[in-house]
C-alpha cells in the first residue's frame, strides 16, 4: 500500500481508537451518508491491484451494513433521502444511509445482490448504457490489464513521453499511477486512445474486458424489476462530462436516460457522474443535471449529506466504501463525517 493511504488508514484507526469519531458523530453525521460502491466479490490476492480500491469483499458488504446500522443511521432508498432532505429534521429523525452502486457489474447482481436482499438493503445501481451494450470501455481496468503483461510500459500522454519499468509488482503500481495521472490531465480521446492501444498490444480484448465484468441489458432488465432496487443513470460511455463541450455532456446524460427508460421502464431520475471528481464534473455539469430535470446527481466528493444539500441536490458527496480500508474501525471513522468536517473544514463538501 503506498505511503497516502498508509497514512489515511493510520489517521482512521487514530480516530476510532481515541473514541473522537463516536464522540463527535452527532455534530458531524449530518442528515446522513450516501455509500459509494463498485465491485463487491471475493478477493483474488494479486500483488498487483492498482483498482483494488474499488471492490470490496462480500464479508465487508455484510460488515458494512451491519455497522451502518449499529451506528444508529437507517438504511433507506434514494428517493426515500430525497424526500427526507426536502423537509425539515424532524424532532429525534436518524441519519440516514443510501447504498449506492456505479457502472452495472455482474457481481453487484450475482454477489451483492443476496447479501442485501439478506438485510432487507434498498441501493441504487447506476448505470452506464454503452457497458450493458458492449460499445463503452473500461479504460481504467484496460491499463491495468496490460500493464499486467508488460516488463516495461512506453506511450505519449499530454505530460510527455513515459518509459519506465514495469516487471515486478511495485514496478507496475509507480507505472500505473504514473500514466493514469498523465491520462487523466489530458483530452478524454488521447486517453481512451492511448489505453486501448496499450491493452490491444498486451493481447487484451476491451470488448471482452466489459462482456465479462457488466451486466447486459438483460441482467439489468433482472434486477431492475427487483423490490430493492432503483436504477440511475451513468452516462452513455463513461466520459469525464467536464473534459466534452457542453453539447456532447447533455448528450451523454440525456441520451443514457432516455435509453434507461425505453429499455427498462423506469424513469432514471438519478445521475451519477463518472469519475465524479471536481476535474470531471463541476458547476457546468450540476447546472445540465438540474436543466435535464434529474432529482439527483451524485458525486465522488467525499462529504456526509447535510441540510445544505437540499438546496444543491445535483451536486451530492459521497462517503466511498475503499477496498483499500477495509476494517470495522475504519469505516465507523468514516461514517461519523469527523474525518470529511477536517478535511472540508466543517463546512458542506
Amino acid at each position: 500500500m503506498e505511503l497516502r493511504h498508509k497514512l489515511i488508514a493510520a489517521g482512521l484507526s487514530g480516530l476510532a481508537a481515541s473514541g473522537a469519531a463516536r464522540l463527535f458523530q452527532p455534530l458531524t453525521s449530518g442528515r446522513g451518508a450516501l455509500l459509494m460502491f463498485h465491485h463487491v466479490r471475493p478477493w483474488r490476492g494479486d500483488e498487483f491491484a492498482p483498482n483494488r480500491l474499488l471492490e470490496i469483499t462480500p464479508e465487508f458488504l455484510e460488515t458494512v451494513i451491519i455497522e451502518t446500522r449499529r451506528a444508529g443511521f437507517e438504511i433507506i432508498g434514494l428517493d426515500e433521502g430525497v424526500r427526507r432532505l426536502s423537509q425539515p429534521v424532524a424532532a429525534g429523525a436518524r441519519p440516514f444511509a443510501v447504498f449506492t452502486f456505479d457502472d452495472g457489474y455482474r457481481d453487484n447482481a450475482e454477489i451483492a445482490l443476496p447479501v442485501l436482499e439478506r438485510h432487507d438493503v434498498p441501493f441504487t445501481l447506476y448505470v452506464t448504457t454503452g457497458f450493458a451494450d458492449r460499445t463503452a470501455r473500461l479504460w481504467w481496468r484496460e491499463l491495468e490489464g496490460a500493464l499486467r503483461h508488460v516488463t516495461r510500459l512506453r506511450c505519449r500522454t499530454a505530460q510527455g513521453d513515459i518509459d519506465m519499468p514495469a516487471a515486478t509488482a511495485h514496478e507496475k503500481q509507480v507505472a500505473f499511477r504514473r500514466v493514469y495521472w498523465a491520462l487523466r490531465a489530458g483530452p478524454e480521446a488521447d486517453l481512451l486512445e492511448t489505453t486501448g492501444r496499450l491493452f490491444r498490444e498486451a493481447g487484451g480484448d476491451s470488448a471482452a474486458l466489459v462482456e465479462g465484468l457488466c451486466l447486459d441489458w438483460d441482467g439489468l432488465a433482472a434486477i431492475s424489476r427487483h423490490r430493492l432496487c432503483t436504477i440511475g443513470v451513468h452516462t452513455l460511455t463513461h466520459p469525464r462530462l467536464a473534459k466534452l463541450t457542453p453539447d456532447e455532456a447533455q448528450r451523454e446524460m440525456a441520451q443514457a436516460r432516455d435509453e434507461i427508460t425505453r429499455r427498462l421502464q423506469v424513469p432514471g431520475a438519478h445521475l451519477s457522474y463518472p469519475v465524479g471528481d471536481p476535474s470531471s464534473a463541476g458547476p457546468r455539469e450540476f447546472a445540465l443535471a438540474r436543466e435535464l430535470g434529474f432529482s439527483t446527481a451524485v458525486t465522488t466528493r467525499p462529504g456526509m449529506v447535510m441540510a445544505a444539500h437540499a438546496g444543491r441536490m445535483q451536486a451530492l458527496p459521497r462517503l466511498s466504501v475503499n477496498g483499500l480500508h477495509q476494517s470495522r474501525q475504519a469505516f465507523g471513522a468514516l461514517l461519523s463525517g469527523l474525518p470529511f468536517a477536517l478535511m472540508n473544514r466543517f463546512q458542506p463538501a
